[in-house]
Order: C-alpha cells, then sequence, then structure tokens
C-alpha cells in the first residue's frame, strides 16, 4: 500500500477518536493566553504518543516528531485559543463556559494536528527527518501567540525550513480545501483615540468645545483619506467600531473614546498611513479647538505565502484530494498571526473546508453559531500528514 493510502485508511480510523477530542476542546473552552486546561489536555493525547512534549509561552506546546533517518525540518502549526463569544448551536458539545467559545475553529485546527500526530507516528518508518509540531496559545489577541513562541526559540533546536498551517472555511464545503499563493492576509493594527474638549451644559454652546463634533468631523475626514478616495491602490481598510461618549441629552462631555481598525496588504505603506493617520487627527481635532491623544498598537504583519512551498502543497492536496476538490482563494482583509511564521520562514497558510450546506453548517467564523462538518477533521488530519511528508521529500 502507497503511503497515501495509508494515511487516508489511518485518517479513516481515528476519525472519531479525532472527533471525540475535538468535542472535549469544544466543550472546555478557555481564552486567549489563558488556554492552560487546553494545554495539559493536549499534552495527555500527545503522551499517549510516548514522544517528548515541551512547554513554552506558559500555554504553547511543542513536540519535534523523528522520521527513521535524518534529514530536512518542517513546522506545523495550530492554534489552541477560543473566543469571547456566547454559544447559540443546541449540540452536545457546546460550549460549558458562559462567554466563551470556539468560534474561530481553533479546536478542529487542534484536533486536527492531533491526528496528524498520530498518523507520522506511527508511519515514522515511512519518512525520514524532523516534523515539529506547534500548538500556539493567543492567535486571537495582539500580539499573537506566535510571535511569543518565535521570540522564546519555537523556530530553532532545529529549525524548520518552512512552516505549514490551516484554517477552517465555512464557505468551502468539507472535503475541499484552498489556496493562495502569495500576499493572501491583511496586516492588522488596533487605533485608539482620546478626543477631548470641553465639557458643560448643552444649553450654553459659548461655554463647551463638543468632543462629539469633533470625533465626527475625525471620523470623517479619515473616511474621506482613506475609504472613499484612497490614495495607492494597495488594499486598505480604516474602521472605527466602538465610540463612547458618556453625555447626556443636556450633558456635553470631557472626551470621547473611540476604538478603531487599520488593515493593509504593504508594509511600507502601512507606516506610512500611521502617520497620515495620526497627524490627520490631532490637526484636525486642534483645529476644532480640541485636542487627541492617538495610540496605535502594532498588531499582525502582513502574511504571505511562499509560492514554491503553497506551489508544493497545492500540487501535493490534488494529488491526494483529486485537482476537483482544491480551489484558488482570494486575497482577504482578515489577518492571522501565523503571518509572523512567514515573516521569517517560507510558510504555507490554507483553508480547509468546513461548511456542509445540506446540514445547515453555513454560519461564519467568529459568530455564536458557528460549527463544523465533523467529516472536515478526516481530511484536515491526513492532507497535513500528506503535506507534512510530501514536503521532506522535496529537494
Amino acid at each position: 500500500m502507497e503511503t497515501k493510502d495509508k494515511i487516508k485508511a489511518l485518517s479513516q480510523q481515528y476519525l472519531n477518536k479525532i472527533i471525540e477530542i475535538r468535542r472535549h476542546i469544544h466543550s472546555n473552552p478557555e481564552l486567549s493566553f489563558n488556554e492552560y486546561s487546553t494545554a495539559d489536555y493536549i499534552t495527555t493525547v500527545l503522551k499517549e504518543l510516548n514522544v517528548p512534549v515541551v512547554r513554552m509561552a506558559k500555554t504553547g506546546l511543542v513536540v519535534n516528531l523523528q522520521g527513521k533517518n535524518p534529514g530536512k525540518v518542517i513546522a506545523l502549526r495550530a492554534d489552541i485559543d477560543a473566543l469571547p463569544i456566547e454559544e447559540k448551536n443546541d449540540v452536545p458539545y457546546k460550549s460549558t463556559k458562559a462567554g466563551i467559545m470556539h468560534a474561530c475553529g481553533h479546536d478542529a485546527h487542534t484536533a486536527s494536528l492531533l491526528g496528524t500526530a498520530m498518523i507520522l507516528n506511527e508511519l515514522k518508518n515511512e519518512w525520514s527527518g524532523t516534523i515539529k509540531l506547534i500548538f500556539q496559545p493567543g492567535e486571537e489577541r495582539i500580539p499573537g501567540g506566535a510571535s511569543i513562541m518565535i521570540k522564546e526559540g519555537v523556530l530553532e533546536n532545529p529549525s524548520p525550513g518552512s512552516v505549514i498551517g490551516q484554517h477552517v472555511f465555512p464557505p468551502l464545503e468539507a472535503g475541499k480545501v484552498g489556496f493562495c499563493s502569495g500576499t493572501y492576509m491583511a496586516s492588522c493594527d488596533e487605533i485608539y483615540l482620546t478626543v477631548k474638549g470641553k465639557g458643560g451644559h448643552a444649553a450654553v454652546p459659548a461655554s463647551y468645545v463638543n468632543p462629539i463634533l469633533i470625533t465626527s468631523a475625525i471620523l470623517l475626514e479619515l473616511n474621506e483619506k482613506f475609504m472613499k478616495h484612497p490614495k495607492n491602490d494597495i488594499p486598505t481598510v480604516l474602521a472605527f467600531g466602538k465610540v463612547q461618549a458618556n453625555g447626556a441629552t443636556n450633558v456635553i462631555p470631557q472626551e470621547v473614546l473611540v476604538d478603531g481598525t487599520f488593515r493593509t496588504m504593504n508594509e511600507e505603506w502601512r507606516n506610512e498611513a500611521h502617520e497620515i493617520i495620526r497627524n490627520t487627527i490631532v490637526a484636525k481635532a486642534k483645529e476644532m479647538g480640541g485636542d487627541c491623544e492617538v495610540r496605535i498598537d502594532k498588531g499582525y504583519p502582513v502574511l504571505v505565502n511562499s509560492d514554491i512551498v503553497t506551489g508544493n502543497a497545492r500540487a501535493a492536496a490534488e494529488t491526494y484530494l483529486g485537482k476537483d476538490n482544491v480551489v484558488t482563494l482570494e486575497k482577504r482583509m482578515t489577518s492571522e498571526d501565523f503571518a509572523f511564521y512567514s515573516l521569517v520562514k517560507p510558510a504555507c497558510f490554507y483553508r480547509l473546508g468546513t461548511g456542509n450546506v445540506a446540514r445547515g453548517i453555513t454560519s461564519g467564523v467568529h459568530t455564536p453559531t458557528f460549527d463544523i462538518d465533523e467529516k472536515a477533521l478526516e481530511t484536515g488530519m491526513g492532507l497535513m500528514a500528506w503535506l507534512a511528508i510530501n514536503e521532506l521529500n522535496k529537494a
């Protein structure tokens, strides 16, 4: 039996176990950088394989699987944190924690990579080299668990030649996967404004400087510059989703708090835009008699998929799943801290189809009704094992 067929057989064999693992993780979600019980559970599963497990970044885990002979090194990554969302699904494995849910599929990523570990461990006489498995915390929260694990040496001793990751994708039916070479996902920065005026009684306009009006003018000017009439053709999003002004019908507040996001597909433009944003905000506030404190927290960088690694992975996926089950993805303005890996290593971040229209499994990620067709776990664990072996065998 060929290696590919052995992987497929093991994926079928382990599916029920991996579903059970996924459901356990789903029922017991933990927020970013607090995934202590999740890490303990993953460790318990991995120890059944008799492989050494290293803890890092407090709740992150790393395993180095060794093949039959020394050789190349590659890394496979899954994230393990959940989101602050109240689950609305009526399923046996529903979250048991109020206000916390695996609404982005990290439970599926983790369970899938554990299945991959089981397959690769059983077939270790079929491949040579080292496969580094990374179970990473804190993908959903800046500064991103990837950046912390990289600083702590996750890509050292041994250093992988490439890094591969997968992410659930509800618009794609289970059994299918998608790839995008080159620039794939946007950078993501958080913007926090404190717009200051002078409070007072609403009936006495001469006595106050209204920070709400200043805020309105700032947001309209930024929208004009970045969204209606952008200066370049680089994909860019500047949006503000939270405005807090603690006044009343007859009370003008002292200040207004505003939270937003800036995203783009070009690192040079990203840095230039930060300065434009700051200067525009401060100038407009002063022009209207107020002031504004601006804080821009730099988040995840642009995610760039290596043409070579992604091309190899796509070809391997077509061999494993058939060409009809492999699609080309569009660029996305969403962001991922996997981008930190892509900054320092040739990388491939692809999408795993998890939808099932016939069964009503169509909700998007980050929603309270998100779920997956668990048949996708069979594809997820098997394909990643196949991609790893395929990449190790490349000259």
